[in-house]
């Protein structure tokens, strides 16, 4: 069971973050800055509509909402109206940071622009985060995880890779850029602390996820005139994929000449393991497709455990493949409270998703499950008006 607490801090104590955003990328950074102690109040419409995904018990109580609004207060809001955008206002003005995927037309309209916003709270860290950069002719574009995909090379990538231009299965690039509006928040809250300014720090998702992606798949276009086309050669290797042992999916991944003799010669093929292309100091990209077909075969001589123990024995990368629907049941994620269950308000028993990072001195904590829209309006506004 979670424990849920709010008396211990974590190193972002005294921080106070206002979160003006919406679906995954905003809301997520906003969490994770929540996890390590921010005092994170959601500012959010009283009819709010976006809070997207499946499977809900209560209206707007959705699983990606669970998910991704713990550690945080939320006030209901309505930035149409001009006395409640005044007070949205005024909180902002007590903020170390506000966080937004407003389109900047929509923020012009309200007076929520970071020049707005600013010349009332100079010391304020703006992270606004959208599909595309500012200065760019896609400014106002509409952009979804999938679009993303595409303009960063990833849809391009899959399609060298697979044979077919397909989405990867997650919101990378979502996910990507809320990481990254995370870390860039922080850079700007060193950066005033030390000169007592804040700043405006502008995300674009497909600027963050092209450099996300050009990190390996630059490859030989990283030299001018190139060296080689692009793509990382091991990762556009066909057949680069997790193999079937003899009874389940493991990822083995032999990554050197030694690994692979040793997996041969655990898969009772010892004249594989004399096999010259793994016999040099090092692998030759023009031999991955081939020796991935290799492991695919050899695989299933062994159950994934026996894998587990011999891969171990020898350093080669191997990791069972992990079922998201058994994922509770798993030693590690159960061991490591990476899932873990609490009881929500309202919501009654429900998994909660571990805090990956740990820290020894001050230790990120859950102290609040995700809030229903508006439930903390009072709380937080009462705090607010007795403190002018």
């Amino acid at each position: 069971m979670t424990d849920i607490t709010d008396t211990i801090a974590g190193p972002l104590e005294g921080v106070r973050v206002i979160d003006l955003s919406t679906v995954v990328m905003g809301p997520y950074a906003a969490q994770i800055l929540g996890d390590l102690g921010a005092d994170v109040i959601k500012i959010e419409s009283p009819a709010d509509t976006v809070r997207v995904g499946h499977y809900r018990t209560t209206p707007g109580m959705t699983a990606l909402n669970l998910n991704v609004n713990r550690n945080k207060r939320s006030v209901a809001l309505d930035l149409k109206d001009g006395t409640e955008r005044e007070r949205a206002l005024e909180l902002i003005d007590t903020a170390d940071v506000l966080i937004t995927n407003m389109r900047p037309g929509a923020l012009h309209r309200l007076g929520l622009s970071y020049d707005d916003i600013a010349s009332r709270n100079p010391r304020l860290v703006y992270a606004h985060a959208q599909g595309f950069r500012s200065d760019s002719d896609r400014v106002g574009h509409a952009a979804y995880d999938e679009t993303v995909q595409a303009a960063s090379g990833l849809v391009d990538i899959a399609d060298r890779a697979l044979g077919e231009p397909v989405y990867l299965p997650t919101i990378i690039g979502d996910k990507v850029s809320s990481l990254t509006i995370a870390y860039s928040v922080l850079a700007a809250l060193l950066h005033r602390d030390r000169t007592g300014r804040g700043q405006l720090v502008e995300i674009p998702m497909t600027d963050t996820l092209i450099a996300f992606n050009l990190v390996e798949h630059l490859a030989g276009h990283t030299y001018e005139p190139e060296l080689g086309p692009t793509g990382f050669p091991l990762s556009m290797a066909k057949g680069h994929k997790a193999v079937r042992t003899k009874d389940g999916l493991a990822c083995v991944i032999p990554y050197n000449p030694r690994n692979f003799r040793d997996f041969f010669a655990a898969a009772g093929r010892p004249d594989l393991a004399e096999d010259p292309r793994v016999g040099g100091e090092a692998i030759d990209s023009d031999d991955h497709e081939d020796l991935a077909a290799l492991i695919d075969a050899c695989a299933p001589a062994l159950t994934t455990a026996e894998w587990t123990e011999v891969c171990a024995k020898h350093s080669i990368p191997m990791a069972p493949v992990l079922e998201l629907d058994r994922a509770h049941e798993d030693p590690y994620v159960r061991d490591g409270h990476l899932l873990d269950t609490a009881e929500h308000p309202t919501e009654g028993t429900v998994r909660t998703i571990g805090i990956p990072m740990r820290f020894s001195a001050t230790p990120a904590t859950i102290r609040r499950l995700a809030p229903v829209a508006g439930q903390d309006t009072a709380e937080v506004l009462a705090e607010f008006d007795a403190t002018r």
